[in-house]
């Protein structure tokens, strides 16, 4: 690739992350479903025209939103669970040290999964899932859970990723000094399900 290539190349990703991060900061104040593809091209310094050349849609920008926050975290899950040993409580720790790098895009998540456009829910109930399933796949290789069926893996999988999700909602609109209070409670909850899971017969 040349360096004018190059160059274009780095000036399209500025402004393609400028779209994303004027995306979150309105969306913080009205909503990403008020929003409007004027102003966020406004945001990152185009013109409305030119918000062609990086997203079909606003669709595609929000569904961009959704991708790029879970999907990261769905990845680096699954390079915390290869640590030996690491039990169920550093993952939920891991998950709310992401939450606190990226916590305009949480909010934006949050919010979305249950308020937002049809699409974008649809996008979070997809990435949340491959969550779930992946947790599945990991309770699945635990010898004390090997007479569970696949469904109860499944619940039991749904309940962990669903109780933490909860715990993120509050940890986004907490003040700092709730915050690790609200993390230590989910893996507390966490601890909980497992013991739980000890006692569980289908």
């Amino acid at each position: 690739m040349s360096e004018q290539a190059a160059t274009r190349v780095e000036r399209k990703e500025r402004t393609r992350s400028a779209l994303l991060e004027g995306t979150l900061a309105l969306a913080a104040e009205r909503g990403f479903a008020a929003l409007s593809l004027r102003e966020i091209a406004r945001s990152a310094g185009i013109v409305p025209t030119a918000f062609y050349r990086h997203f079909a849609s606003l669709e595609e920008l929000g569904t961009s939103l959704v991708e790029e926050g879970v999907r990261q975290l769905r990845l680096a899950l699954r390079e915390t669970r290869r640590t030996p040993d690491a039990g169920l409580a550093a993952p939920v720790r891991f998950v709310f040290q992401q939450v606190d790098d990226k916590r305009d895009l949480w909010g934006f998540l949050i919010r979305e999964r249950h308020g937002g456009s049809a699409p974008l829910r649809g996008a979070i109930a997809v990435e949340m899932q491959l969550i779930v399933r992946e947790l599945v796949v990991d309770l699945s290789r635990v010898r004390a859970l090997d007479a569970w069926s696949p469904d109860d893996l499944e619940l039991a999988a749904d309940l962990i990723v669903s109780t933490v999700a909860d715990r993120i909602a509050d940890y986004v609109v907490a003040e700092a000094r709730e915050r690790p209070r609200i993390a230590e409670r989910a893996v507390l909850q966490v601890r909980l399900i497992a013991l739980g899971m000890a006692s569980w017969r289908t």
